[in-house]
């Protein structure tokens, strides 16, 4: 893959400006509540979650209003429960242009389902999202980014029921998610069912160690600079696009806090969701974004890969 402009100058942080990086990469939005977080599952029972007051719709639509500022199409991975009960917000996302995938119904993890519950799952938000939209939903992206070596057969599933493009596998070592030595690039991976395109999330090898650089709480925690460097050097160096994730409750510093026994979890969430609304606003002037689906068929990567091949 190449560029379309060559470098030609640096801003004074060090990292080439939006004029520059004319690698596109994918914005992704993963479409969930506050309470439908993988690390509060223990203190908030799902068949509790109506109770709660929901702030997805307002807060997708602080993204959305972001994307349009920007001239940006994203794709974004939505959670069976919300479009079945804001089915307006689906169509809202579906006519500005924007890609529906899917993100599960219940938010499980896939690796603590049999095949068949993951697969009633899936086809049970594909069906309510393509019902909503009117369009086949190709591409998905699992809760917590759960499709581990433990489950790697969720893949032949996917393709099984139609989906062409994955985007749940982490090549990192982390407590709840990971293949670290999963190939970070774009690649297609052969099932019995036939062929799948994995977009890993987005690593930066450094001393021989995968660092996550884009997006979740990895954004919210780093210095933006460094985020803006770590991406750049992809674009710029690798050539290669990447891929950023954001879930709406992160642009919501005003989100009612929930009661949680850990210290670490509750960290993690709330950590300095007062900024990452300005900071989205730099990362979509700085960098080239596009659907999911797009960007992979743009990249027309022609290295036929298996999920497990260790970096270099």
């Amino acid at each position: 893959m190449q560029s379309h402009l060559a470098e030609k100058g640096r801003n004074h942080c060090g990292v080439a400006s939006r004029r520059e990086m004319r690698v596109q990469n994918a914005f992704t939005v993963d479409v969930e509540d506050y309470y439908h977080v993988t690390a509060f599952e223990k203190h908030v029972d799902r068949a509790d979650w109506g109770r709660y007051e929901s702030r997805v719709t307002a807060n997708t639509h602080r993204i959305l209003k972001l994307l349009e500022k920007h001239k940006v199409q994203a794709t974004f991975f939505v959670l069976g429960w919300v479009a079945e009960r804001f089915p307006r917000l689906v169509r809202d996302i579906a006519a500005r242009g924007h890609e529906v995938g899917a993100h599960g119904y219940w938010h499980r993890l896939v690796y603590r389902m049999s095949p068949e519950e993951f697969r009633d799952d899936l086809v049970r938000t594909r069906n309510i999202l393509e019902d909503l939209t009117g369009e086949q939903v190709r591409a998905y992206r699992a809760a917590s980014f759960s499709i581990t070596k433990q489950s790697l057969w969720a893949l032949q599933v996917l393709v099984e029921e139609g989906f062409r493009f994955d985007s749940s596998v982490f090549p990192v070592y982390h407590d709840r998610y990971g293949i670290p030595n999963a190939n970070p690039a774009i690649h297609r991976i052969d099932t019995p069912a036939g062929p799948l395109w994995e977009f890993p999330v987005s690593v930066l090898r450094i001393a021989r160690i995968n660092v996550p650089i884009a997006g979740g709480g990895y954004f919210r925690l780093y210095p933006l600079n460094l985020t803006l460097r770590f991406l750049s050097k992809l674009n710029r160096q690798q050539q290669r696009p990447f891929v950023f994730y954001v879930h709406p409750w992160e642009l919501d510093p005003e989100q009612p806090r929930l009661s949680v026994s850990s210290r670490f979890s509750r960290a993690r969430h709330y950590l300095n969701l007062g900024s990452t609304e300005k900071k989205l606003d730099v990362l979509l002037r700085r960098f080239d974004f596009g659907r999911l689906s797009d960007v992979v068929q743009a990249a027309q990567p022609n290295t036929d890969t298996v999920l497990d091949e260790p970096t270099s």
